[in-house]
């Protein structure tokens, strides 16, 4: 018997994907992630404000990421505020307004650097494992176990990491502003020679009021519920095994460090 020929006919060409399809379809993906992201915001909501929140979970997840995350908000504070002083040196020098460089860091640190660095290092490091283990509870199907005990998931997981992260990096924040200001003082003290008591007067000359302090502050509560519902949210919506865990933890820090980004934007228009 003749061996069948193989068949002539080509295989259809793939669809032809425009510029306009790729746009839409990244929109509705960022539309469905948001959208995920308030009912989730809701259902949190609706259990803080029924105290129906797992008060030993919650301790457990405060000392995880907040306790824990000491040792990399000390170096990166002590240092971000080195570095501004490096940055503003030929500056001062040049206008000789040595006694302005307290002023001039305490601004920039209190406003602005001191939330967003600590927020991007935190996502690094508590956003990112909080959406690895949420994952992995996914895949194992723990998630779906606690349904079949009759243990709410978002009141026993979820609520619990939320309140941990916001309060982990209000918290942080407050100390980084500490440190990072202490950093930039003896930073002048051996780059320019300013001593850290005229540093201080500067910082403290009226020019800093109390709406450079609660800026950064209130920015860093709206940078801890955005990564606590991102890391939650890309937690719970794994799929497809381990390598869906890691897809998720990927999602998680860009996600996070784009709407970090996007609303530290929004929030100094309006605080401003």
């Amino acid at each position: 018997m003749p061996p069948k020929k193989p068949s002539s006919a080509a295989s259809p060409p793939p669809p032809d994907v425009g510029l306009l399809e790729e746009i839409g379809g990244g929109f509705l993906g960022a539309a469905a992630t948001v959208g995920g992201m308030g009912l989730l915001g809701y259902q949190i909501l609706r259990r803080l404000v029924t105290f129906r929140i797992d008060r030993a979970e919650t301790l457990r997840n405060l000392y995880r990421m907040g306790v824990k995350s000491i040792p990399i908000v000390i170096v990166t504070a002590l240092f971000t505020g080195a570095i501004m002083v490096i940055q503003a040196a030929p500056l001062v020098v040049r206008l000789g307004a040595q006694g302005l460089l307290g002023w001039g860091a305490g601004f920039g640190i209190l406003r602005e650097i001191a939330p967003l660095l600590t927020a991007l290092m935190i996502n690094g490091r508590v956003g990112a494992n909080n959406t690895a283990e949420l994952g992995t509870m996914v895949v194992t199907e723990q998630i779906d176990a606690l349904r079949v005990l009759a243990i709410d998931p978002i009141a026993f997981l979820i609520a619990p990491r939320f309140v941990a992260i916001v309060t982990t990096l209000f918290l942080s924040t407050i100390f980084a502003d500490t440190l990072a200001l202490l950093g930039a003082a003896y930073g002048g003290l051996g780059l320019l020679g300013v001593e850290p008591k005229t540093f201080y007067n500067g910082l403290t000359s009226g020019l800093l009021g109390l709406s450079d302090v609660t800026s950064g502050l209130v920015k860093s509560i709206v940078f801890g519920i955005v990564m606590a519902l991102s890391s939650c949210q890309y937690g719970l919506g794994v799929k497809g095994g381990a390598p869906g865990v890691g897809r998720a933890v990927n999602a998680t820090v860009v996600a996070s460090a784009a709407g970090i980004f996007i609303l530290d934007y929004f929030v100094s228009f309006t605080l401003d």
